[in-house]
């Protein structure tokens, strides 16, 4: 007897959205112009994410993490994960 070959595949990542992303607003450009100067100083991807994120916390869960990618150089899964943690730490300051 042989075994049914029963891989599954994996599911389309959830972040991928159909919705295109608008970067354009000057707060987000304000934003990942800065994460990108902290970055060009040496400082880290959290450093710059989390002064990016002071300036856009009100945008969107979709808008932030995109803005991570491009002003602190995050992938979209690292840039989600330092969404969840600056959200994170921002609610326990309240």
């Amino acid at each position: 007897m042989t075994k049914a070959n029963t891989k599954q595949t994996a599911p389309e990542s959830v972040a991928t959205t159909d919705t295109p992303i608008d970067l354009n607003k000057p707060v987000i450009q304000q934003a990942i112009a800065t994460g990108q100067a902290i970055i060009k100083e040496g400082k880290t991807k959290a450093d710059a994410a989390r002064a990016m994120y002071a300036t856009i916390r009100d945008e969107p869960k979709e808008v932030v993490v995109a803005a991570f990618v491009q002003g602190a150089t995050l992938t979209e899964k690292g840039a989600l994960t330092y969404w969840y943690n600056c959200k994170r730490k921002a609610a326990k300051k309240v």
